[in-house]
């Protein structure tokens, strides 16, 4: 597993994960429950990540579709 993504904006991991999926790359969200010790104030961010032999791929429909990295 690589992180691909990381932010603290909730609708950018939302549209990120609806991509990949479209292009059959399964991703896997990370620290989606850390809300609870963060009182919900997304000052932590969430990280998104996708299987080594897909990241490559992934990097290609984040940057066709100007998603910021956030790394």
């Amino acid at each position: 597993m690589k992180e691909l993504l990381r932010s603290t904006d909730p609708t950018i991991m939302a549209f990120a994960s609806a991509l990949l999926q479209g292009e059959g790359i399964e991703s896997f969200p990370l620290d989606v429950n850390m809300s609870v010790l963060e009182g919900g104030i997304g000052a932590l961010p969430r990280r998104m990540m996708v299987r080594e032999s897909d990241f490559d791929r992934a990097l290609i429909v984040l940057a066709d579709n100007d998603i910021p990295r956030g790394l």
